[in-house]
């Protein structure tokens, strides 16, 4: 992949701690989601900003108990050897009842550094 230029790619290609998340946030395996992430990694969610493990941690527990949803990936890009984009489509019992959201994963390593949804 050069200039920058995103690339379609099945979810099996994605990165192992990705598809790790990504299973563990399904499933609402906080412990399992949170082993993704480096220790001072940072979410972004609906504009607020979770930095390190607590506040990761606070975070994921209170979306895997706000609504109840499903989670269906539609989309995987890889943008680079570190940047991948996941688009996932959410149905469930919140306000608006169904969303696409892009889950866009910074990776450091074998660890997520910074994952933005929106």
């Amino acid at each position: 992949m050069h200039n920058n230029q995103t690339q379609t790619i099945t979810l099996e290609l994605l990165p192992e701690v990705i598809t790790r998340y990504l299973s563990a946030h399904r499933a609402h395996d906080t412990a399992t989601a949170l082993t993704a992430f480096t220790s001072e990694a940072t979410v972004v969610d609906d504009g607020h900003a979770h930095h390190g493990f607590a506040a990761i941690q606070q975070w994921l527990s209170r979306s895997a108990t706000e609504y109840t949803y499903t989670i269906e990936p539609t989309d995987a890009r890889a943008i680079d050897a570190t940047h991948y984009v996941v688009t996932q489509h959410l149905e469930g019992d919140f306000p608006g009842g169904t969303t696409d959201l892009r889950y866009q994963f910074t990776l450091d390593g074998n660890r997520v550094e910074q994952l933005t949804i929106a």
